[in-house]
């Protein structure tokens, strides 16, 4: 589970005097500039990107496309980004899926998060739940759900938005720390997962508390806890996974955006003024904390990278020790 002063680093606010947003007079942006969503509509990505992408039109006075381009587990869409040219007009709004998980997860992964991406600015912090559907299911709470699922080894089923998803990782983690099974469904969005969890035809998900939240309540599913140190201030009754006695229990992702490597540095640099500006606006700001994925501001391009790093760097093993693979 993440400590509290690794949480504080990811959203804290830095001094950033680099990130000063200067009018320029250069030629960039001189083209619309597409903006890559490596996922389906109606999950957490396409929702944050469509919330920043008009903020980002009016301060950098181009046009700002969101294109959903879905597949294996957001690397199709990355990988687009990765192989374009490195001038300016496509971006990727990556996760730790695209990156840490991914590289675990790959044996063939066709690119290099660090060296085929340019890592622009971080724009979200991303808790995650874990919840069941109250459809045919009955779960008094975690302990009772462990003991289901160790009766009846194979026979539940949880859905993600595709294989190396942070909501696959999430949930074999959970299946691996409690020496349970259950049998993996990959989605092409977050929508789609919502809709079969409600359904009834997977059991369980691993996701963002805000997104879960309807349907708590409207009595269409239930959370059992959230992995995070504190409770959740949009569910303060469900408990941390510390508390339902899984101390050891990781899981939470965080969105960035992201280049193509040789991106020039004064299209990083602008690119990432430009983002610490529309993270700043107040509505971004009140939706972000309606979401309860709290902004990551302050971030120079040079502390992104290296934060990118530390996370391949630490999940990895973890990715690997699961025992989840996507090829």
């Amino acid at each position: 589970m993440m400590t509290t002063s690794r949480r504080a680093l990811l959203a804290a606010p830095l001094a950033a005097p680099g990130l000063a947003l200067a009018q320029s007079s250069g030629p960039w942006p001189n083209r619309p500039i597409r903006m890559i969503v490596p996922f389906g509509t109606g999950g957490g990505t396409d929702i944050t990107m469509r919330l920043l992408a008009p903020k980002l039109a009016a301060i950098l006075g181009q046009n700002v496309v969101v294109e959903n381009r879905p597949g294996a587990g957001s690397t199709t869409g990355t990988d687009l980004v990765a192989k374009s040219p490195p001038d300016g007009t496509t971006f990727v709004l990556a996760t730790l899926s695209s990156t840490g998980l991914a590289v675990g997860l790959y044996r063939n992964l066709p690119y290099d998060p660090v060296r085929d991406l340019t890592a622009v600015a971080p724009t979200n912090f991303i808790p995650i739940c874990h919840t069941v559907t109250t459809r045919n299911l009955r779960v008094r709470d975690t302990a009772d759900w462990v003991a289901q699922l160790r009766a009846s080894p194979g026979r539940f089923s949880y859905g993600s938005s595709g294989i190396g998803t942070s909501g696959h990782l999430a949930s074999a983690n959970f299946l691996t720390k409690t020496g349970t099974q259950a049998v993996h469904v990959p989605y092409r969005g977050g929508g789609q997962v919502f809709t079969a969890l409600v359904a009834g035809e997977i059991q369980f998900c691993s996701d963002i508390p805000s997104l879960m939240l309807p349907f708590n309540r409207d009595g269409l599913a239930r959370t059992l806890f959230v992995a995070t140190d504190q409770r959740s201030t949009l569910m303060p009754d469900v408990p941390t996974a510390a508390e339902v006695g899984l101390p050891d229990y990781k899981a939470y992702s965080w969105y960035g955006i992201f280049g193509p490597a040789g991106l020039p540095s004064a299209i990083t640099e602008r690119m990432a003024a430009a983002i610490e500006q529309a993270l700043g606006e107040a509505d971004v700001l009140a939706r972000f904390e309606e979401m309860g994925t709290p902004a990551m501001r302050g971030w120079t391009p040079a502390r992104f990278a290296a934060f990118v790093r530390d996370e391949i760097e630490l999940w990895v093993p973890i990715v690997r020790a699961s025992g989840a693979t996507a090829d």
